[in-house]
Order: C-alpha cells, then sequence, then structure tokens
C-alpha cells in the first residue's frame, strides 16, 4: 500500500469528524459533488475535510474548490511555495490553527523560493501588518494570484473554524509524531497527473462577472474569471436568506476593523440589537460569529438555526455566504489601501 493511499484512508476516515454536517463520502458522491471530488483527487490529491465539509451544498462546494485550485494550487508567475507561504500567514493571522498545521508543513515539503522570486516577500508583508504602509512585495500582474490565496483563507479558515478541530491530527497523537504525520500528508497534497491547468476547474460553475472589490483579479483573466463565478455561486445558494440577516451582518462589516471581537460574547449581543424578528435571530447569529468569531460557534448555536432551517443546505449555504462576504471585504481592504506596483516595478528590483 501505498503512502498516498494510506493517506487518502486516513482523511476520508477524518471525515466523519466534520462537525454539525455529514459529508458525502467518496463512493456515494452524485452529480457536481462527484465532478467536484474527482478533480480534487486529481490535482490535490485528496479530498481534504475542508473542502468535503461543503458537500451538503453542492455549489458552495463548488465555488470553494474553484477559489483553492485556481489561486493556490495552479501555479502561474507565481509558485506553489510562496503561495503556502501566504496561505499559512493568513491563517496565523486568522487564529487558525487547522489550515497552519497544513500548509506550513506543505511549506516543508516545497523548496524554498529564491529571494527575488515572483511574491517572495508577500507572507512576510502580510505578518508585519501589511508592510505598515509600504507597497506591497509583488505587482499587479502577479496580485492576482496572491491576493487570491489571501481571499481564499480569508474564507476557508472561516468554514474551517465553524466545522472542524484546531488539528487535522488527532489531540492524542504524541508530539514527537505530529510533525511526520503532517509532512506526510502535505506529500499527498500533490497532483496526481501532473501540474494543474489553469482554468480546468471554473466550467463546474456558470460564467459570472466579478463582484465590487475584487477588481484587482482583472490582470488574471483565469483567476477573475474562477472568483466571479463562486461569488455568484455563494451568493445564489444564500438567496433564501432573510434580508435583515444580510443588514445585520453587513452593518457590523461596514464598521469592523477587521480585529478579533475576543473571547466574550458582548460585541454579539451588541450587533442583534437592531431591528431583528425573533425568528431571524439565530441565523442573524450564526452568520456573525461566522463573519467575526467562528471559533465561538456552538452546538447551542446551530441546534437553535436547525429549528428553522433543519437541512445541512441551509446551514453551509448560510456559512459559507458569510465568510465570504468577509473574506472579499477585508482582501479589498488590503488592495485598495496597498496597491501593488505596476508590472515590471516590484519594489526590492
Amino acid at each position: 500500500m501505498t503512502t498516498r493511499t494510506i493517506v487518502r484512508a486516513v482523511l476520508r476516515g477524518s471525515l466523519r469528524d466534520i462537525h454539525h454536517v455529514g459529508a458525502v463520502p467518496p463512493g456515494r458522491a452524485r452529480g457536481l459533488v462527484a465532478r467536484v471530488y474527482a478533480q480534487a483527487e486529481r490535482d490535490f490529491g485528496i479530498i481534504a475535510p475542508p473542502l468535503a465539509l461543503h458537500s451538503g451544498a453542492p455549489r458552495a462546494l463548488a465555488a470553494s474548490w474553484l477559489l483553492l485550485r485556481e489561486t493556490l494550487l495552479v501555479e502561474g508567475r507565481v509558485g506553489r511555495a510562496v503561495k503556502e507561504a501566504v496561505a499559512a500567514e493568513v491563517s496565523r493571522g486568522n487564529s487558525c490553527p487547522y489550515c497552519v498545521d497544513v500548509h506550513r508543513a506543505a511549506l516543508e515539503t516545497l523548496r524554498r523560493p529564491a529571494p527575488d522570486a515572483p511574491g517572495a516577500g508577500a507572507a512576510e508583508w502580510i505578518r508585519s501588518g501589511a508592510g505598515r504602509g509600504e507597497r506591497p512585495p509583488f505587482t499587479a500582474e502577479e496580485a492576482p494570484e496572491i491576493l487570491g490565496v489571501v481571499l481564499a483563507f480569508h474564507y476557508l479558515n472561516r468554514m474551517v473554524g465553524v466545522f472542524l478541530d484546531d488539528s487535522p491530527v488527532p489531540a492524542r497523537t504524541p508530539a514527537a509524531v505530529r510533525g511526520p504525520i503532517l509532512r506526510t500528508v502535505a506529500r499527498a497534497m500533490s497532483p496526481a497527473a501532473g501540474p494543474p491547468r489553469p482554468g480546468e476547474s471554473n466550467g463546474l460553475l456558470p460564467a459570472a462577472p466579478l463582484p465590487p472589490g475584487l477588481e484587482w483579479a482583472r490582470a488574471d483573466p483565469v483567476v477573475a474569471d474562477a472568483l466571479g463565478r463562486s461569488a455568484a455561486a455563494v451568493e445564489d445558494g444564500a438567496r433564501w436568506v432573510p434580508p435583515p440577516v444580510r443588514r445585520a451582518l453587513a452593518s457590523r462589516l461596514d464598521g469592523w476593523d477587521g480585529s478579533p471581537p475576543g473571547l466574550g460574547r458582548s460585541w454579539l449581543g451588541e450587533a442583534l440589537a437592531g431591528p431583528l424578528r425573533p425568528a431571524d435571530l439565530p441565523a442573524a447569529r450564526l452568520a456573525l460569529l461566522t463573519a467575526l468569531a467562528p471559533y465561538q460557534v456552538t452546538e447551542a448555536d446551530v441546534a437553535s438555526f436547525r429549528e428553522r432551517y433543519p437541512g445541512d443546505r441551509e446551514l453551509v449555504e448560510l456559512t459559507a455566504w458569510a465568510s465570504l462576504r468577509t473574506a472579499v471585504l477585508l482582501t479589498s481592504r488590503l488592495a485598495s489601501r496597498h496597491p501593488p506596483a505596476a508590472p515590471g516595478n516590484r519594489p526590492g528590483r
């Protein structure tokens, strides 16, 4: 039995550890879910729990796959190692230990990029607070890939925070073997049939224009296409979300500086103090928690939401919508406050 086969078996077992929803097993996947799973196994090497947790809502699953594949996995101007470093750094900033573990382990399996490689300083720039006003160390042509990873992981970190444990490795695993296990998983996260080609996942969802806030992606038509399709699919899937819930999230995000609200819930009471019907409170509470503090989501929050929306589909669609709204906002703010240099004028060259 190969290492890849062992890791796949372990990760498929871990699909049972997803909280709140039941992931569709690979052997039972049909239609769009089966198509996404097949591409994920081909281009990512595994059906990872952060993807599979979306499977109760097929369009949200496809959207999460487009976000991940076309930004992180496809190498264009920017190499995979640079992107993994950005993914790990965004995850660290969002306090998502699951994603930090996985993507730092992936970094350890890759060759370190040269100091002058495209985007080589992007992760450190993000760590230092987006350079404290300095221009980013990448050009406008490289921005779609790098900011695309930022967007994807602001989104995925929130979904992981709601539905998964703090690490893909069981809590009782001895510390001495955690690193080797994670690196083995990371090595399996590689394409089975050569480097993924740009745009091959985009046909999973209908074409759609870029939403406001993602204009920085236009320099790469394939990434822009993926982001437009993904955003439209998530928004369409959440069309049932009541307007008062939408307004509650928008109002909170408008005045939010991006910092974590802390361990308490006093902020949540304030955010829910607006004109909300009692029937809408559980959805508004869950949307706000997902957006700003996914680590605070409890079984009681989910149970309260399920009293009105009992299916997995609605739970995934609401949390995906709140996560992506937040991810678009944070990434667009980063791009607008710190515009990249023009092509050919990368800082430091």
